[in-house]
């Protein structure tokens, strides 16, 4: 026959789950007596007579069982009663109606006493990880934390933090070009902590804004000491991003601070973001000049403004459109996403081209849609257009053959009549 495992080392075996598992002893006491009292309540219908006395500091507990004597054959319940013959073998003194304190010797109660025992904390042991693992990550969104990739799938990466607890990164919130093997280690931030159904699943992302604020703290002690202020962020991950910082001290440059002697500061920030460049300019208040800074390098000529609308008219020299609007449309988007306002890029319309004619002219004959689409490449007048190749117009305004033909033809006529 098979030797019983005591439960008494059941305490040594909590201890070791406080330092794997960050619960406290306390706690796991309490779970102990808790246990207990489900596994008698079920064998004995209640648990309300016993005494559970847990001892953390020897590492073991007594339980003990509280019955009334009553007469010798009037015994109904022999978990709340005990005859008074019985009780006097313990104490010859005892008399009908005092109550008898024994201890209880919980092995005694059967293999299956033992096992229902070790199932109810089991249960419960996961449920309070779970609620350690909540509890620790609850207060941490947009947090940075470190862990290792365990296991990698198609959607998303299994990591380990030091706790030995699982964060998610989901195939969304990695940079599009971030590889990573197992046992590797992953900073991001945390995104979403939910508890739904008591099963904590944390997320963390890359992508987020958080994780290029939080690098910035790390690299930048003069944003870690609150010297110098992160106003807004702009990214689209692993390819280009912008960030407007502002100083509370006259003497301190932001941009130079953030970006460090020969790029030092900065060049962390980009090896970690895959390659991301990064735009640092100063933030102002003054939402035309925010706007001429968000666009750089381009230069603008005039900007005209509609603030209740958050929309922005931005003229440029020809030469400066290509630059504003950037490779992909990129640097005229975050632009956009930084400032919080719906730029459109516009040639600027020299003295001597004053017979000009801006496309709103032709909302009559070209439908609007086309108009946007030609304003979106820089075009906003008549010449603007004629003046790019018929190809070009096709390629970057995405438009068809037919439909490049028939603008075309109509601004021509414009000008011929």
């Amino acid at each position: 026959m098979a030797k019983k495992e005591e439960p008494v080392s059941m305490v040594d075996t909590f201890a070791e789950f406080k330092e794997l598992k960050n619960i406290e002893i306390t706690t796991m006491i309490s779970v102990l007596e808790e246990s207990f009292r489900n596994v008698l309540a079920k064998m004995f219908g209640t648990d309300e007579n016993f005494d559970i006395i847990v001892n953390p500091t020897k590492g073991d507990f007594e339980i003990w069982r509280n019955r009334e004597i009553v007469e010798d054959g009037a015994v109904t319940d022999s978990n709340l009663q005990v005859s008074l013959s019985e009780a006097r073998k313990t104490d010859p003194d005892f008399e009908v109606g005092e109550e008898m304190t024994d201890e209880v010797h919980f092995e005694k109660f059967g293999r299956r006493a033992i096992l229902n025992l070790r199932q109810t904390l089991a249960s419960k042991i996961l449920d309070l990880q779970k609620d350690a693992i909540y509890n620790k990550y609850k207060d941490k969104i947009g947090e940075l934390v470190s862990a290792e990739v365990y296991q990698i799938w198609k959607k998303e990466m299994l990591l380990i933090d030091d706790d030995g607890n699982e964060l998610l990164l989901p195939k969304t919130e990695q940079i599009p070009s971030d590889f990573y093997r197992k046992g590797e280690t992953v900073r991001a931030v945390v995104l979403d902590v939910d508890n739904k159904n008591n099963n904590p699943k944390i997320i963390v992302s890359r992508t987020s804004n958080d994780f290029l604020r939080r690098l910035f703290e790390l690299e930048v002690p003069e944003i870690h000491d609150g010297l110098i202020l992160i106003r807004a962020i702009a990214r689209i991950p692993g390819e280009r991003a912008k960030i407007a910082v502002e100083s509370y001290d006259d003497r301190i440059d932001p941009v130079g601070a953030c970006v460090g002697v020969k790029g030092s500061r900065i060049h962390g920030i980009v090896r970690e973001l895959r390659n991301e460049n990064i735009d640092v300019i100063n933030y102002t208040s003054n939402p035309s000049l925010f706007i001429q800074r968000a666009l750089s390098p381009a230069k603008i000529s005039s900007i005209r403004l509609n603030e209740e609308e958050k929309k922005a008219e931005v003229f440029l020299k020809p030469e400066e459109v290509s630059l504003a609007i950037g490779k992909g449309g990129l640097n005229i988007k975050l632009a956009c996403m930084l400032t919080g306002y719906n730029i459109d890029v516009y040639r600027d319309i020299d003295e001597d081209e004053e017979e000009d004619i801006y496309l709103d002219e032709f909302r009559d004959e070209i439908d609007d849609w086309v108009i946007e689409a030609l304003k979106g490449i820089g075009c906003a007048t008549a010449k603007s257009v004629l003046a790019l190749p018929r190809e070009t117009l096709i390629e970057k305004a995405d438009l068809e053959e037919s439909t490049v033909d028939e603008v075309l033809s109509i601004l021509k006529a414009e000008f011929e009549e």
